[in-house]
């Protein structure tokens, strides 16, 4: 990518992904906005390309999750009525 457009694409800073679910993980991660501890730590002195970085593994963090989760769904047993 060449720098001018590089340049073009961060014309507006990146805005912290934090919700105000301030909790972690058992990987780590914030479980509000899946960054792991040095990323919400030194969030304010990446620069905005660092940033878009550490965003996008946070939607595929958020991503993989999901999918786990998803997969539980599917296997967990439905409890059924005796009634």
């Amino acid at each position: 990518m060449s720098k001018e457009i590089r340049d073009q694409l961060q014309l507006f800073t990146v805005e912290s992904p934090c919700i105000g679910v301030c909790e972690v993980n058992n990987r780590g991660y914030c479980k509000g906005c899946f960054r792991s501890r040095d990323e919400r730590f030194h969030w304010h002195q990446l620069s905005d390309g660092d940033k878009s970085k550490v965003l996008k593994l946070c939607r595929r963090r958020s991503r993989r999750k999901a999918s786990k989760n998803k997969g539980i769904e599917a296997t967990e047993p439905q409890n059924l009525s005796l009634f």
